[in-house]
């Protein structure tokens, strides 16, 4: 109770309702795989460099690279996770988090076969003896290889003559770099080169009297003197169709936009930016007109040494755990998607394209395990490229499980980085259907909720199946738990079933393992409240009150079975669910029963003859 020790009047808030539960996100997907370029951890790399929320396709090639094909281990390869977020996009995704893997060709030299600071591409620019700067990818792979041309931007300046007869400039701060010209001399404009001998940086003294440091030292301007500022433009050329522009850039790190905290590793003005410059200055504060002119002057400014690294394995896919005894090692491939509580669904497009179907096993091994220990989760499982009938019903043998769901066949898109040339039609790829069925995972969610089955849906973006699935072959691999996706005529290709991998009948279908990850992950995140509450009648009836009404909602939705709440759900919270040892144990149980709605995979109409006297 709340304490009253003097007279007065108390005014308290007190709740006469029951708590409210929210439910839990379900369309969210992670990705893990290879790509161009974007977050990935490396000793000396930035300390963000967890798995990144993309919005769209556009904001994916923007942080993690196009469409092109990559070039692990020199050998060039189909970007499957360019693809699936593509596709996962075009079919009704809206939120994909992505988990780049690299390996560092030869197994990285830092000792625990990680990538190391130098994976990245790079390219020194001197400026002093003995002083360089350089140019570094803040991430690893080829698409680091990028151009980077600095301008030289001229704003003229206005001298007065102060009080004391001393000439100075306005609105210019400590570490500006100035451009001098004598009276009658004509100004160079643009981004003409500037010279040593006309540069000079402002330095303010305590009484915010300007002085002008030039190369020789102390340098006097006249009151007729043509003065410029001299700031800086870079440009980063990362392909034909992405330019990255920073501008009003300064040279001195006493500046507002100095170049070295704008253009930074650790913590950018653009998180996305794809460079950063490596620049310690001496204290010789001149050391800003010398940077200007170095970078200005870099003759060959493209970034070298970026590679797309090794072949990722299996192991690679799975990932590590992040050392809590070193915050250096952060948490990377399946198991930095761990990390994130918001994920529902999970693929790896790349699993297919590693190798065989034993390959293709390990990483569907590998998610599974990923699945099954986060609970809160779903896998979309691919088969491998260009199975038979025989091979795909091999494969689907090697598992069960209630937390994943395969698909097959593989899906024939245009390749969209290709044109028809004369006489010659546009390429085509095969890429898995995972990218395409997360992406309806979530259409479905969103349109109609996680109770509906993610089946009868429209495929979007293809050119047709692999492989024709008629009746008679569903017939054979729909028992077994394969998700077959079908064309029909006059209604299009849709994926044609909705089965997890498990041989328990309890969770035999897709939108109900779901629909309990969805119920079971809400209560866990709305229930919190409740813990180290008063284990009494109240705390009980509270609970229940809160379970019963979001599970009124979910049978208004139409997510329960049955003509009656009664039909639909429990929950029982009482002295009958606790034994007084639970109560001395500190233990509060709740038991919840709900009906859930299976789908119609079958739907029979019995048709009779019908005579005009027959009795109705």
């Amino acid at each position: 109770m709340p304490e009253y020790l003097s007279p007065g009047v108390y005014v308290e808030e007190v709740s006469f309702r029951s708590k409210s539960l929210e439910g839990v996100a379900t369309s969210t997907t992670g990705f893990t795989g290879m790509a161009h370029y974007g977050p990935v951890r490396y000793p000396g790399g930035p300390s963000r460099c967890e798995p990144r929320l993309i919005t769209s396709f556009t904001e994916f090639e923007r942080v993690y690279g196009g469409l092109e094909p990559i070039e692990p281990g020199g050998s060039e390869h189909l970007c499957y996770l360019a693809h699936a977020a593509r596709v996962f996009f075009m079919n009704g995704g809206r939120r994909l988090y992505v988990s780049r893997v690299f390996i560092q060709p030869g197994g990285g030299v830092d000792g625990g076969g990680n990538p190391n600071y130098e994976c990245c591409a790079r390219h020194a620019v001197s400026v002093a003896p003995g002083q360089n700067a350089t140019w570094r990818a803040r991430w690893p792979g080829e698409m680091g290889n990028v151009h980077v041309l600095t301008e030289v931007v001229r704003t003229k300046l206005t001298p007065y003559t102060d009080s004391d007869g001393d000439v100075q400039l306005k609105s210019v701060k400590a570490g500006a770099v100035i451009e001098i010209y004598n009276a009658g001399e004509t100004p160079a404009t643009g981004n003409n080169p500037v010279t040593e001998a006309r540069l000079a940086v402002v330095q303010v003294d305590a009484d915010d009297k300007q002085t002008f440091l030039g190369n020789g030292g102390t340098v006097s301007l006249a009151s007729n003197d043509q003065i410029q500022l001299i700031e800086m433009r870079v440009r980063v050329s990362v392909d034909a169709d992405r330019i990255d522009a920073y501008e009003a850039l300064a040279a001195h790190p006493s500046q507002k936009r100095y170049i070295g905290d704008i253009l930074q590793l650790e913590d950018p003005e653009d998180e996305d930016c794809v460079v950063w410059l490596q620049w310690t200055p001496s204290a010789d504060d001149f050391d800003a007109a010398r940077l200007v002119m170095a970078l200005q002057g870099n003759t060959q400014p493209r970034l070298q040494n970026g590679t797309d690294g090794s072949l990722i394995t299996t192991t690679d896919i799975a990932g590590n755990e992040a050392d809590p005894d070193d915050t250096e090692k952060k948490a990377t491939g399946l198991a930095a998607l761990g990390e994130i509580d918001d994920i529902a669904i999970v693929a790896v497009p790349d699993g297919g394209g590693l190798g065989d179907a034993d390959t293709a096993a390990q990483v569907a091994d590998a998610l599974i395990t990923h699945c099954v220990t986060l609970r809160y989760r779903i896998g979309v499982i691919d088969g491998p490229a260009q199975s038979s009938l025989n091979e795909i019903r091999a494969y689907r043998g090697r598992f069960d499980s209630k937390y994943a769901a395969l698909y097959h066949p593989w899906i024939e898109i245009l390749d969209p980085t290709s044109r028809p040339s004369q006489g010659a039609p546009q390429k085509r790829l095969l890429l898995p259907p995972s990218g395409f069925v997360t992406g309806i995972y979530a259409r479905s969610d969103i349109e109609r909720g996680v109770h509906k089955a993610p089946a009868n849906e429209v495929v979007r973006g293809l050119t047709r199946f692999e492989v024709n699935i008629n009746k008679g072959r569903q017939d054979v691999l729909n028992p077994e738990g394969v998700n077959c996706l079908r064309f029909f005529e006059g209604r299009g290709n849709r994926v044609w079933g909705a089965r997890t991998i498990s041989s328990d009948p309890e969770w035999k279908y897709v939108n109900v393992r779901r629909l309990f990850i969805y119920l079971e992950h809400s209560l866990d995140k709305g229930t919190q409240w409740a813990v180290f509450e008063p284990n009494n009648h109240r705390l009980w009836a509270n609970v229940r009150h809160m379970v019963e009404d979001f599970l009124y909602v979910m049978w208004r939705d139409g997510a329960l079975l049955g003509e009656k709440p009664e039909e639909a759900y429990f929950v029982r919270c009482d002295r009958t669910t606790m034994t007084q040892n639970d109560l001395d144990n500190g233990r509060m149980i709740c038991l919840v029963g709900v009906a859930p709605v299976k789908p119609a995979e079958f739907v029979i109409f019995r048709v009779g003859q019908w005579t005009a006297d027959a009795n109705k």
